[in-house]
């Protein structure tokens, strides 16, 4: 599919699964932070929305003002933090690597890489809406020893 070009509701029909809609208060800044730190696609980006791609996932940001009409807008918080408790795992991103790029995109990092028991070497780093973005990869022979 032709992210680029694809029309708003066949883009709608194409989805499947289980769907991310991320909403933000810059959407541009958000979709270029993310390009910088884990290398993720954005398509039909304007101040509005964004298709963003991780690998062959799909999901997409929006602003608020996207969702004027949707009863969702009416239980956000003022003041950030807005990602409070959810947890966005990229089990394909090399955490040492994300960390490194997250401060000069203006990213907080509030957990350095460190090695889980569930074996995963994971990093936290919190955009500026207070999502939690975790990139992660399994640990190898290297990091066990």
């Amino acid at each position: 599919m032709d992210y680029e070009t694809v029309s708003p509701g066949a883009f709608g029909a194409s989805l499947r699964g289980i769907g991310l809609n991320i909403l933000v208060r810059d959407v541009e800044a958000t979709a270029a932070a993310l390009a910088e730190v884990f290398g993720m696609g954005a398509h039909r980006l304007s101040e509005d929305f964004a298709i963003m791609t991780y690998g062959d996932q799909v999901f997409q940001l929006h602003s608020d003002t996207t969702y004027a009409q949707n009863p969702l807008l009416s239980v956000l918080p003022e003041n950030p933090p807005r990602g409070g408790g959810i947890e966005i795992r990229l089990y394909d991103s090399d955490p040492d690597a994300a960390a490194e790029r997250a401060e000069s995109a203006g990213l907080t990092i509030l957990h350095p890489p460190h090695d889980k028991p569930h074996g995963l070497r994971e990093a936290y780093i919190l955009d500026r809406d207070g999502y939690a973005w975790v990139p992660s990869r399994p640990l190898d022979d290297t990091d066990k020893s």
